[in-house]
């Protein structure tokens, strides 16, 4: 009698221990599922957007582009950041300079604020390739506030290999500073040259840089300031860093090393 109870039992808890297996495995069916469709339903709404602002993009109508912009900037805060988005923003920054449309030898795609506000654009997508693009765009354009906004950027994204990026803020600087001074721009330079100081290896060219700014009366007072004080702010680090690496020295020598 008590045999029979344990098979029974034993039965019972086999019939229960498959059923909740059953169950679980049912839900993580279910869940993979659910998953899948969601993942295949984002990657078409990304393929459908990247179209729209492809096409919006490669229109030649002005507000087509500015459309275009608003559908890239709602495409990047959701994260798409694909191939076609990127190709799109780096047309759009190059509008009317590195990709022109004429019409009886008349330039009809000169468009400065397409190319200001796609150059913010490319600050949400921080890639090498992004910087390439806002270099190119920084000592090519005429037109200081696309200067300036492409400065930006290049300050956001951070990357200096080889001090490349402050070589080039430096010359698309000397170059506006010489036509067309503005200050605008001239605060953009500073901004980015603070931001990218501790990732520079020769600082030469940005000292340079700031202390033309700081001694051009064209620009107005604030801006000077803000230049004499980010002097004083470098001069005082590498005077620190001189002496850190004497007392390191030092202190090798004392130990015999």
């Amino acid at each position: 009698m008590k045999l029979l109870k344990k098979v029974i039992l034993a039965s019972l808890l086999i019939y229960i221990g498959n059923a909740v297996f059953a169950q679980t495995q049912n839900v993580q069916k279910k869940t993979s599922t659910k998953e899948s469709e969601v993942s295949v339903e984002s990657e078409y709404l990304n393929d459908v957007d990247s179209d729209i602002i492809s096409t919006l993009a490669n229109s030649e109508d002005y507000d087509n582009k500015l459309v275009a912009l608003q559908y890239i900037q709602s495409a990047i805060s959701d994260g798409n950041t694909s191939t076609e988005i990127v190709q799109a923003l780096d047309n759009l920054a190059g509008e009317g300079l590195t990709n022109q449309s004429r019409t009886n030898g008349r330039l009809v795609n000169n468009f400065p604020e397409i190319r200001r506000q796609a150059c913010f654009l490319l600050a949400k997508v921080p890639t090498e390739h992004s910087k390439n693009t806002l270099v190119s765009i920084a000592v090519a354009d005429n037109e200081p506030m696309v200067i300036a906004a492409a400065v930006k950027s290049l300050g956001e994204i951070g990357i200096n290999e080889n001090d490349e990026v402050v070589d080039a803020i430096a010359f698309a600087n000397r170059r506006n500073q010489v036509l067309n001074p503005t200050s605008s721009l001239a605060l953009e330079v500073l901004n980015a040259m603070e931001t990218l100081a501790s990732n520079t290896e020769n600082k030469k060219t940005m000292i340079d840089t700031i202390a033309r700014i700081s001694t051009d009366y064209h620009y107005v007072t604030p801006v000077r300031t803000k230049a004499y004080k980010l002097l004083k702010e470098l001069s005082s680090s590498s005077s620190s860093s001189k002496d850190s690496n004497k007392k390191s020295s030092s202190s090798n020598e004392v130990n015999g090393d």
